[in-house]
């Protein structure tokens, strides 16, 4: 039986195509996924949690390994400084446990940007709000699913 979650039931929702995939056992690393995924590192989408402000978030979907330039993002939203979320905030503004969080099925609605090479591949795969589980899809789709977003070079 396929699992269900806030994530697949938004895609649902917009009617958007994707499959769950189910890892056999624990996952311990971006590589080990993407191997068992039968993807390549760069497929696989973090979704990661920022406080901007007390009670301001935004969401920030990257690629891979690849690391936030903290610099980029300060300079996109105007700030002068801002932090990762804490596991604590990132469960109560999205609902998932840090290591599962999806951009899809979000308790609060919250900015969101993407880095450019998300989009690069021609399918993806990203947190689906359960551990070991994750949504995979066509790029197309996500971009669909994501309607307007901000992207760029954030990293």
């Amino acid at each position: 039986m396929t699992p269900t979650t806030a994530a697949t039931q938004a895609l649902d929702q917009m009617n958007i195509p994707y499959q769950v995939f189910v890892h056999d056992g624990p996952v311990r690393s971006i590589e080990q996924a993407a191997a068992e995924r039968n993807q390549d590192v760069s497929q696989v989408v973090r979704s990661i949690l920022f406080r901007l402000n007390e009670g301001e978030y935004a969401m920030a979907l990257v690629a891979g390994k690849e690391q936030i330039s903290w610099k980029a993002l300060r300079q996109h939203f105007g700030m002068h400084r801002l932090t990762m979320a804490s596991p604590d905030e990132v469960y109560e503004v999205t609902g998932y446990k840090v290591g599962t969080v999806s951009p899809f099925g979000l308790k609060m609605k919250v900015p969101m940007l993407a880095d450019k090479n998300v989009f690069a591949p021609v399918a993806v795969s990203l947190g689906s709000g359960i551990s070991g589980t994750a949504i995979m899809m066509l790029t197309k789709d996500l971009k669909k699913a994501l309607g307007e977003i901000e992207t760029g070079r954030f990293t």
